[in-house]
């Protein structure tokens, strides 16, 4: 009928899984099949968002034809990880939002993300939990961790982390010092895999968008235990990560600096940080 608007009511899902891809269309092409399979046996209703962040091949062109509520954002330029994250979260209404890397690998007959929901449905001021996270191999992959001092970067990135009291403060950082088979409160968790209650978002706010890449993780945690929500390593949820680190991929400080444009945005994304949060190191989780 004319001059009548149609109202279209968008559901509120009970997980929205947000993905930012820049170039990494074999990764997200490898996730997405264990990530559909694990939501079909979770019972839940479950939405994923894919931020294609400028990527050289657009991305709506490889997901056709796939049978799940899938919303495909085209970013112009790279806007960053954590800018990419919130403009995915503000996208579609969620009980709960999961920040994942899509050099992810969801494990067959895990039911990751049933055990995620179950977990902070039964824990209501937990805001963020993150699984238990492993290589491809099966092996541990440090994902929790406390906060960091300002030097942490020297004992994680030279020999001074490799002996002595240095060795002892890296491990300190990686939480070396539990067993990582037993859910606990850290102070933070890696941003690869951050499963994120929507009210605590809304009362918290998304990512620092001043972080372009590197820090938000840490940075949102803190923010997390400053309102009150606790942050949770979850044992029984286990994921595959392949872990790429690519402001790493150049060892020792000042060569990667000089040849590596991610470790330059990592050490910028320290300064900000610590601008933010000098050196308070306090440790929420052992609260």
């Amino acid at each position: 009928m004319a001059g009548v608007a149609t109202l279209v009511l968008i559901p509120m899902f009970d997980i929205v899984v947000t993905l930012v891809c820049t170039n990494e269309e074999e990764d997200i092409k490898r996730c997405l099949p264990g990530l559909m399979a694990d939501g079909r046996d979770s019972g839940l209703n479950i939405g994923i968002v894919v931020v294609d962040n400028n990527s050289d091949k657009e991305m709506a062109s490889s997901l056709q034809g796939i049978d799940w509520p899938l919303k495909i954002i085209r970013q112009e330029e790279n806007l960053g990880f954590g800018r990419s994250h919130n403009r995915a979260v503000q996208s579609l209404p969620g009980r709960y939002y999961f920040i994942l890397n899509p050099d992810t690998i969801f494990r067959s007959g895990e039911k990751l993300l049933r055990r995620l929901f179950d977990f902070m449905e039964k824990n209501p001021r937990v805001g963020i939990a993150g699984p238990r996270i492993v290589y491809p191999d099966g092996s541990l992959q440090y994902s929790c961790y406390r906060f960091p001092s300002f030097w942490q970067p020297l004992f994680s990135r030279t020999r001074l982390g490799q002996k002595g009291r240095g060795r002892k403060m890296a491990d300190r950082f990686l939480m070396k010092d539990f067993d990582h088979q037993q859910t606990r409160p850290v102070d933070w968790v890696m941003g690869s895999a951050m499963f994120v209650r929507g009210s605590a978002l809304e009362e918290v706010g998304g990512f620092d968008e001043r972080y372009w890449m590197y820090a938000e993780d840490s940075d949102w945690c803190r923010r997390m235990w400053e309102k009150g929500w606790a942050v949770y390593y979850v044992a029984e949820a286990t994921l595959e990560h392949f872990h790429r680190r690519a402001s790493a991929k150049v060892p020792g400080v000042v060569a990667a600096l000089l040849k590596n444009r991610y470790a330059r945005v990592h050490l910028i994304s320290w300064l900000k940080y610590f601008l933010k949060w000098k050196d308070n190191r306090k440790y929420y989780a052992h609260r």
